[in-house]
């Protein structure tokens, strides 16, 4: 047989030998019964003795089942063996990496390991916790509080006071004179009208003087409802000669958002003359992702910043949350009312809003201490004497650096914040391990099981032994 064939039948026979040998010395509860095979021409005896309560115990902080009850290095990597802590009475194992407690997911890390990783733990507790919610606004007019400007008559425009786009017009300011047939013929119905009043009063009969009466208050009702001040009436009464051009007033204040009106220009009431928008208060609309809608609601607070006024925070609160979300962007307006008494906020100015909100006292721990995989969240609970269990959570808002803790901790527990990772990672590991000793390797390491399987002797490297198919 070809001298290179059978060399790789031999070594691929003695290491399936080893592995099987590696598997069958792994016994159930998790222990280790050897170490690895120690170098050639090794005199130090490495195998895994029993820890006994208050001996000092060392191990390789790369290789934790290597093990022994005395200093020297570790026979796989050759790193110097650290020393362990005694033994507890209590311990239920005789190795690093036991649980002291019945959780399976519980480890024991001693406390030279844990300075290695550097594990640090908080209590959880209650705390006093608001949350704030921060988005971008954007300032727009308060459609309660714009005017347009109509007449109620026909005319020509004869004078226009008000000449320009965003002039600032304050109630009762002048806007423009018309000359109106219409109401020319009803001032000087309500001139005649009074001087019938004058001479019907006097009448014996009752139903005369109340028939003129009568027709005064309607000649003047029909002024009023014409817009006419109460002031353009008094200077009718007193100069008895009807205006041949009617002074328009604004009715609101504020800026004049549009102009539409021009000397000589015939009008009619259906002619928008001007636009008027007020804007001592304004509206911001903030933009709230659906994520977030539960913390919000109709009258909260809000405070408002911006760029353009540097040391300004604006008082506002939410008066109305609309009900269609904005398919593109996946948010949610939020209108939020603003008192705006010095006209600092400008329409489509662009504002920050936070928006506040007391979550009162909640059971919370550190944002750091929870391992979240997307379906399930963890924290690993520091028992003290260096027991660490990986326990499911359930969380809630996230406030700043810390998260809500809705079920599945207690007040007062230590939650590890550093090297939590690692720890959940350990204890994943030695709950496979131990899966697979039971499972796949069950009745190995003297348990009361059957042996582990004789391994195939290597074959003879001489002519004519028969080669196995």
């Amino acid at each position: 047989m070809n001298g290179n064939l059978k060399k790789q039948i031999t070594t691929i026979v003695a290491f399936a030998a080893v592995s099987a040998g590696v598997a069958a010395a792994w016994n159930p509860a998790g222990e280790i019964l050897a170490a690895w095979a120690r170098p050639a021409g090794s005199t130090n005896s490495m195998a895994v003795p029993p820890q006994q309560a208050g001996k000092p115990v060392y191990h390789c902080a790369m290789h934790p089942q290597v093990t022994s009850d005395k200093p020297g290095n570790c026979p796989i990597c050759g790193m110097k063996l650290v020393k362990m802590e005694p033994a507890r009475p209590a311990a239920s194992t005789s190795h690093e990496g036991s649980p002291p407690s019945t959780s399976p997911g519980t480890v024991q890390i001693s406390t030279a390991r844990q300075q290695l990783l550097g594990v640090v733990s908080e209590p959880a507790q209650f705390r006093s916790l608001d949350k704030t919610l921060r988005a971008v606004g954007r300032v727009a007019l308060d459609e309660e509080l714009v005017a347009n400007v109509h007449i109620k008559v026909s005319g020509w425009v004869k004078k226009v006071f008000v000449d320009y786009t965003f002039q600032h017009v304050r109630q009762g300011d002048p806007l423009f004179t018309l000359y109106s047939p219409e109401l020319l013929a009803s001032e000087q119905e309500y001139l005649l009208a009074r001087k019938a009043d004058r001479e019907l009063g006097s009448s014996s009969f009752a139903e005369v003087a109340l028939g003129g009466k009568n027709l005064l208050e309607a000649a003047r009702r029909r002024l009023e409802l014409w817009d006419l001040s109460e002031e353009q009436l008094r200077e009718l009464e007193e100069t008895g000669k009807p205006h041949q051009e009617i002074t328009f007033n604004s009715p609101a204040t504020g800026h004049v958002l549009e102009r539409k009106v021009f000397p000589n220009q015939y009008v009619t009431p259906e002619t928008e003359l001007y636009k008027v928008a007020d804007h001592s208060e304004v509206w911001v609309y903030a933009d709230v992702y659906e994520s977030e809608l539960s913390m919000v609601e109709v009258g909260q607070p809000a405070t408002l910043t911006t760029p353009a006024l540097p040391g300004e925070a604006l008082k506002g609160r939410v008066a109305f949350i609309q009900p269609h979300m904005i398919s593109e962007t996946r948010t949610l307006p939020v209108r939020i009312e603003v008192p705006n008494p010095d006209l600092m906020l400008k329409p489509e100015m662009f504002v920050n809003v936070e928006l506040h909100r007391s979550l009162g006292r909640r059971l919370a721990v550190p944002v750091d201490a929870v391992l979240d995989s997307g379906e399930h969240q963890r924290v690993i609970v520091d028992h003290g004497n260096g027991a660490y269990e990986p326990r499911e959570v359930k969380t809630g808002e996230r406030v700043d650096d810390v998260v809500v803790i809705t079920s599945g901790l207690r007040a007062g527990e230590r939650v590890v914040t550093r090297a939590n990772f690692l720890i959940d990672s350990e204890s994943n590991l030695r709950q496979a391990i131990a899966g697979m000793a039971t499972g796949g390797h069950a009745g190995h390491g003297g348990q009361g099981g059957a042996p582990a399987p004789a391994m195939p002797a290597e074959p003879a490297d001489h002519e004519g032994h028969a080669m196995p198919k």
